[in-house]
């Protein structure tokens, strides 16, 4: 199925919303993603799905909404499914926790 670039904003928020409520809800911190197995498993599902989406956006939107850092969104999925083993989960840390919540009202402000 093709969604629209509106549809595709609402499914980045989706999956942006559940990651966070996931995290706070479980109490998870920086410093158990960065040490934990799991947590990493847990968090880079809904960061391939954000990325896919993201890439999948027309230029035209891209263009159009350039405050958002898209390419930098869409190259996190590309390191995180073709360099896995080297993740610098430092960085995914930061990326969920600090950069995550800032895309997330963005995003709404979109829609």
């Amino acid at each position: 199925m093709k969604y629209s670039d509106k549809q595709r904003i609402q499914k980045i928020c989706e999956y942006t919303e559940k990651l966070l409520t996931h995290i706070n809800r479980n109490g998870i911190s920086k410093e158990k993603l960065i040490n934990d197995y799991a947590m990493q498993w847990l968090v880079t599902t809904p960061l391939y799905n954000i990325g896919e989406q993201v890439y999948a956006l027309s230029g035209e939107y891209k263009a159009a909404n350039s405050e958002i850092p898209w390419s930098m969104i869409s190259g996190l999925r590309h390191r995180l499914v073709h360099n896995y083993d080297g993740t610098n989960w430092n960085i995914i840390a930061d990326v969920v926790f600090e950069e995550l919540p800032i895309l997330l009202e963005q995003l709404k402000k979109l829609i």
